[in-house]
């Protein structure tokens, strides 16, 4: 076997362990082998050869959790091509931009997705759409051959490219290689202990990094279970654990905050429970407490799709002792906390984020100039600041790239500003992050008329309808006069947030 990248994993998986179950959909009920998971992979990787799809062409995904998505980016390394997966959150000219940026040839799309397809042929490379479905199910029938594709596929080809939004206000491209991927999976089994009768829930997004690489691949690869939800859903959540006898999932706070909400809770059978992944934001000490409570223990972490993700991570031994802090570098990785001249800081000192490791990304596609910005002798600019403390645990403290965090997506202000500032009625606008109860954060621009217009708050909100997806846009409008520079004109946005960030409207 020539391919040694994550396209080689099914058929590897299916030789040791060929009737255990791989994959369960709990929306149709149907259920995968890794015997079955190979053959449906293997079908579907000839089917894209029969189509012109070579080693190095890109693949794109658009929809929900569900088999198909994990059988087309196995496919894809199959052949050494490189998946694309693609954010169902999305509106239709982000969609579209991103198959235009990485030149994909084939969508794999969901049905829910119909008509936003209808609307992107002549816009895009794409030249091949399968709708998952019958469509789907009779591409597959129709390769009769089992036969093994020998591709070569090395670590160091690039398996998937993960679209991250970029402050410049466009979203970069991250290319992540096969050992990137197989190292984080590496460093998951290391610091998470997962077994091989691990039954994941995985109902966080398969489209974000961790949803896929710090759940689904590690799971797959130790041979566990993958039962896949379309959509996250907190009185579901509790049923599926009882039903599957789940014993580990991932989520970001929120969806687990909506969870213990449940008038099931206090009820609610979580005894075969035994591993909580969380990311995206730091626990709340009442929600740790509110699992405790229950007999369950979060494992936190820290990363970024440029590292696949896992940089830092929070076991549960120190799940209390260290609450609020993201942990210490996960096995296979190093992180450091430097100043700007890049000396490292000391403990309790603010400085920025570091991380080295085989995990971490060699660049963005087709963009050389933001990659060498993005590193520093070979270390990883994440553009957090944080701070560490005597026993060399990392407290993330600020967010220098000005990234919002709404319920577990990531939202750049650069990319909504973009369009607001089109607005006709806008001549300036900034765009910050307030408190929510139920998202943690929200967006909130502040903006300054042209001289004599009255742009009226919900006529701008509305014009970013279909061009954002929801989660980025605003959930209020703040009108002000001027917004706060430096004498170099700089924009002060501690001062924005300092003024217009409480949770009500001044």
């Amino acid at each position: 076997m020539r391919n040694e990248g994550l396209g080689s994993w099914p058929a590897r998986r299916a030789r040791k362990t060929p009737h255990r179950t791989a994959l369960i959909h709990d929306s149709t009920g149907t259920r995968h082998t890794y015997a079955e998971l190979h053959t449906r992979t293997t079908r579907l990787a000839h089917a894209l050869r029969a189509r012109g799809i070579r080693r190095g062409d890109r693949v794109a995904h658009l929809g929900p959790n569900h088999p198909a998505y994990l059988e087309t980016f196995f496919a894809a390394g199959v052949l050494g091509a490189v998946f694309v997966p693609l954010n169902t959150r999305l509106a239709g000219p982000e969609i579209a931009y991103q198959l235009s940026d990485s030149g994909a040839k084939v969508l794999i799309h969901s049905r829910a997705h119909r008509s936003l397809v209808a609307g992107l042929p002549g816009s895009t490379d794409v030249r091949t759409y399968v709708e998952v479905g019958p469509e789907y199910e009779q591409l597959i029938a129709s390769e009769a051959t089992d036969e093994a594709i020998d591709e070569t596929v090395t670590g160091d080809d690039t398996c998937i490219i993960m679209y991250t939004s970029g402050t410049t206000g466009r979203p970069k491209g991250a290319m992540l290689t096969h050992a990137n991927l197989t190292w984080n999976a590496v460093n998951v089994l290391v610091d998470t202990d997962l077994t091989s009768d691990e039954r994941a829930l995985v109902s966080a997004p398969l489209f974000h990094t961790a949803g896929l690489n710090m759940l689904a691949l590690p799971v797959l690869l130790k041979g566990g279970a993958c039962v896949l939800v379309d959509s996250f859903d907190a009185e579901q959540t509790l049923r599926l654990i009882a039903e599957h006898r789940i014993t580990t999932m991932f989520g970001v706070p929120t969806m687990y905050d909506l969870v213990a909400r449940q008038p099931a809770w206090p009820t609610a059978d979580l005894t075969s429970l035994r591993t909580l992944l969380c990311g995206g934001a730091p626990v709340p000490t009442a929600l740790i407490a509110t699992y405790q409570a229950r007999g369950l223990t979060f494992l936190q972490g820290y990363g970024m799709t440029e590292a696949s993700p896992g940089a830092l991570f929070l076991d549960a031994e120190h799940a209390v002792e260290k609450a609020g802090s993201a942990g210490v570098p996960h096995f296979f990785t190093d992180v450091r906390v430097v100043r700007p001249d890049l000396t490292p800081t000391e403990p309790g000192e603010t400085g920025e984020i570091l991380v080295r490791g085989p995990h971490v990304m060699p660049g963005y596609w087709g963009l050389p100039d933001a990659t060498a910005a993005a590193f520093s002798d070979g270390w990883f600019r994440s553009g957090d600041a944080a701070r560490t403390d005597e026993d060399g645990y990392v407290h993330i403290v600020d967010r220098i790239k000005d990234m919002i965090i709404s319920g577990g997506e990531n939202v750049y202000p650069a990319e909504i500003e973009d369009l607001l500032l089109a607005h006709p009625a806008i001549a300036e606008c900034a765009v910050i992050g307030v408190p929510d109860d139920k998202w943690g954060e929200v967006p909130r621009a502040v903006v300054v008329p042209r001289a004599g217009a009255h742009p009226d708050p919900d006529e701008v909100l509305a014009s970013l309808a279909g061009r954002l997806a929801k989660y980025k846009i605003p959930k209020s409008v703040v009108i002000t006069d001027e917004l706060p520079r430096t004498a170099s004109g700089k924009l002060l946005k501690s001062r924005l947030r300092d003024h217009y960030g409480n949770r009500q409207l001044p």
